[in-house]
């Protein structure tokens, strides 16, 4: 049985809330610890005022939110909690424990944007690189799939839908299908060209498909998570962690590293397919790194005092 811990007094409803979550949704164990934990601090904030953890109203909620703001907690942290405190009251309610929901006024706090996870310019080189440690075949279509990734920007599911004469003859560009069947017009560069090339050469019966990676059933693209796993193995073999690297982190990699370089946000959001160009704004993180680390290595104010003799 989930219980909250023992040096609080324990609360049925608490109990019955967490045994439900176990049995009806399936939820992991450190995800009851978790909830759990939540209950039990708001348990707390609600016995020192005298009310049980099922007696709470709207001003006593938001008093208990004010008092983990003024304590310093992360907004992240702090909408965690408010919605373990949610989903409970809303299982009273369904419960017929309580006769209304007082966090349905709540407003959960401002969660900064996430922003995008990528890779160095070097760890890209490592993974390129790692290619040709894999056994020719695997290298080869690595390689290929990797290059044109990181040139591109392409989502998987644009890459692997690539038909084989999408490289025909000396193309510098792809006509690229994206979402809602929208095309567009992206440059490749002279390696990707190079290394889609020799993994075309290689392929002893150029008939056998039409697409440009085809699957174990040359009839059907690769599907996403054979292309998962091969992009595992070149993670390991580039020493690196295989958590950190997927298709989206290599087009996000592809975007901030564009836009260290130069280039506009404009041309981005047409080189990544972006309907908005508030989804390719995110991307503006690198740019204010950049400007930090200018500050940082070139103000004066930032050096560190030199030695007086």
């Amino acid at each position: 049985m989930w219980r909250l811990r023992a040096n609080m007094s324990v609360d049925r409803h608490a109990d019955a809330f967490l045994e439900m979550l176990a049995a009806e949704r399936g939820a992991a164990r450190n995800t009851l610890l978790a909830y759990g934990a939540d209950l039990e601090d708001f348990a707390g904030f609600a016995a020192a005022r005298g009310l049980g953890l099922a007696q709470a109203d709207e001003s006593l909620l938001r008093a208990w939110i004010a008092a983990q703001s003024a304590a310093g907690l992360s907004a992240r942290t702090a909408a965690r909690r408010l919605s373990a405190i949610r989903q409970f009251h809303r299982f009273l309610l369904r419960e017929g424990v309580r006769e209304d929901d007082p966090t349905q006024l709540l407003d959960s706090p401002k969660l900064p944007p996430a922003l995008p996870k990528y890779l160095t310019e070097a760890e890209v080189d490592a993974l390129l690189a790692a290619t040709a440690t894999l056994k020719p075949a695997q290298g080869l279509l690595a390689a290929a799939a990797l290059e044109i990734l990181y040139a591109t920007g392409l989502r998987v599911s644009e890459l692997l839908a690539l038909p084989r004469n999408a490289l025909s003859s000396d193309r510098q560009v792809l006509m690229v299908r994206g979402k809602g069947g929208k095309e567009r017009v992206v440059p490749l560069s002279q390696a990707a060209r190079d290394a889609a090339a020799a993994w075309l050469a290689s392929q002893q019966d150029p008939k056998a498909s039409r697409h440009l990676f085809p699957g174990r059933d040359p009839r059907q693209s690769m599907t996403r998570q054979g292309f998962a796993l091969l992009l595992k193995q070149v993670a390991l073999q580039a020493g690196l962690d295989p958590a950190r690297v997927s298709p989206h982190v290599l087009r996000h990699s592809f975007a901030s590293h564009m836009l260290a370089r130069g280039a506009d946000l404009r041309s981005l959001q047409t080189l990544l397919g972006h309907a908005d160009i508030a989804t390719t704004q995110i991307y503006t993180h690198v740019l204010a790194e950049r400007l930090r680390a200018l500050v940082a290595q070139h103000h004066p104010l930032a050096r560190p005092p030199s030695g007086g003799g």
